[in-house]
């Protein structure tokens, strides 16, 4: 297993994490409460937000950890799973009639996250 690659995919993901939740839900929920959308909406949005900085933070630790306990890299399948899946809706839909998503970082993010991850179990 490659120590290094898991090191990096955990920073990738924990930059992300950082980013997002703390910039990210700043530019994005600030637009959100300034919109005319319902209560629940926003509440829900807000929600649905923060659930993906979760999902970076846990893949970050998830990655770390097998970095430091190679016997576990089973669960890296998972990690490795989600985040390529999740790089490959962004491109789909940015492909398509969200031609935004292409610049925001979230592919970039998740796919090399994947990357990483995928090279760290050689």
């Amino acid at each position: 297993m490659e120590y290094w690659y898991l090191i990096i995919a955990s920073l990738i993901s924990f930059v992300g994490m950082l980013f997002h939740g703390i910039a990210g839900h700043l530019k994005y929920i600030g637009a959100i409460n300034d919109s005319n959308l319902e209560p629940l909406t926003k509440s829900l949005s807000l929600v649905s937000w923060h659930v993906f900085t979760i999902f970076l933070f846990v893949g970050s630790a998830v990655l770390l950890y097998v970095a430091y306990n190679p016997a576990i890299t089973l669960a890296l399948y998972p990690v490795i799973v989600v985040n390529l899946l999740g790089a490959l809706l962004f491109i789909f839909l940015g492909l398509g009639s969200h031609k935004a998503l292409l610049k925001m970082p979230g592919a970039y993010l998740m796919g090399f996250t994947a990357l990483f991850a995928y090279m760290g179990m050689s």
